[in-house]
């Protein structure tokens, strides 16, 4: 359950990723990367959080324009769920504000707009919590 997943919703999202990866890997802190859209691929994306159940325990998901899949992805599990919004045609303010505007009973931590290194780093504080 140390292991982070950084699941983008598009390959378009790979340089905010990498922010992510760096630090992960700076704190030798096992990770990895996939490509599931939430639109695009549903039934992988299901399969995947069955599968990763009991190896991940923080999920990182980066997404722009609608940016579903953080809210997808808390809809599907109850392990902890970091928004990236991914800045595009409206500087990410679409993604972000699809982020943060969950439902009740579907929480989704976000982070800044491209900032992959503080959903890493949230990642790491929620992982150390989750050890004591």
């Amino acid at each position: 359950m140390d292991k982070v997943a950084i699941l983008l919703g598009s390959d378009s999202d790979r340089a905010v990723a990498d922010k992510a990866v760096r630090v992960l890997e700076g704190h030798n802190t096992h990770y990895e990367v996939k490509v599931i859209s939430a639109h695009r691929n549903p039934d992988e994306l299901d399969r995947y959080l069955k599968e990763s159940e009991d190896s991940v325990g923080v999920i990182i998901a980066i997404a722009g324009l609608s940016a579903a899949l953080p809210g997808v992805i808390a809809s599907k599990t109850e392990r902890p769920v970091i928004g990236v919004p991914v800045s595009g045609k409206l500087m990410g303010m679409d993604a972000l504000l699809s982020m943060v505007q969950m439902p009740s009973g579907v929480p989704v931590g976000v982070v800044g707009i491209d900032n992959g290194e503080n959903a890493a780093l949230l990642a790491l504080r929620i992982l150390k919590l989750k050890r004591h």
